[in-house]
């Protein structure tokens, strides 16, 4: 038996998980860095988040507390910003930084942003397609050693429905991408921060663009070796 995870093409994923670690350790740093620095405004992330939407004539979407360090996101289904308490309760950089951000997405969501409808749209596959992948290649790997044919459709299923998975993960940049865009353009044109201020607030959210960054290279690193193992079958 030949499992993929020993496989020699696992060095492939080698740059993909040094750059996740590190962006891992990037935004927790610069995240305990500003949620120790006040923003001059002295306000929470949840009048920060409340003063973006009422500004863009978004009166139904509420924002109320999450739970969990960092758990801070934007529900299209039920239109809710959701910030962690820390966030939700303080007034950092880092706090009213997060709150913008995911602001930005409820602003592409009454704006009909089409990548954010697509990764809404595609999530359910991609979260199916994850969880089912890995049984698919594993049997495929178990039965490709004795009966190669089957062995190796169930390895090409278990790609197909990863791909789902990859997908996800690339249209996620964009989407992450404009939202931090968004973001800093609200807490400009609204005077929510003060011009020095604005430096800080996009270290905070370019460490976080940075773990998506590191996830879609990941994701897209595995697909290719699992790709050149099955065509080694």
């Amino acid at each position: 038996m030949f499992l993929p995870f020993w496989d020699p093409t696992m060095i492939l994923l080698i740059p993909a998980i040094i750059l996740a670690a590190y962006a891992q350790a990037k935004v927790q740093s610069t995240y305990t860095k500003f949620s120790r620095v006040p923003s001059a405004s002295g306000r929470t992330g949840r009048e920060i988040a409340q003063s973006i939407l009422a500004a863009n004539g978004i009166p139904d979407v509420v924002v109320e507390p999450g739970q969990g360090v960092l758990s801070d996101h934007y529900d299209p289904i039920h239109k809710t910003v959701r910030l962690s308490p820390q966030n939700y309760e303080e007034s950092s950089i880092a706090a009213i930084s997060v709150a913008a951000h995911e602001c930005g997405h409820a602003i592409q969501h009454a704006h009909g942003y089409v990548p954010l409808q697509i990764r809404t749209g595609i999530f359910p596959l991609a979260n199916i397609g994850t969880n089912l992948a890995w049984i698919f290649i594993i049997a495929g790997f178990i039965f490709a050693n004795r009966l190669a044919v089957f062995g190796v459709g169930l390895l090409d299923i278990g790609i197909f429905l990863f791909t789902f998975g990859v997908i996800f993960q690339l249209i996620t940049l964009p989407v992450e991408f404009d939202a931090s865009r968004r973001a800093l353009v609200q807490l400009n044109r609204l005077g929510l921060v003060a011009p020095d201020e604005q430096r800080n607030a996009k270290k905070v959210l370019d460490a976080a663009a940075l773990t998506y960054v590191a996830a879609a290279a990941v994701a897209v690193l595995e697909l290719v070796r699992l790709l050149l193992i099955r065509d080694r079958r």
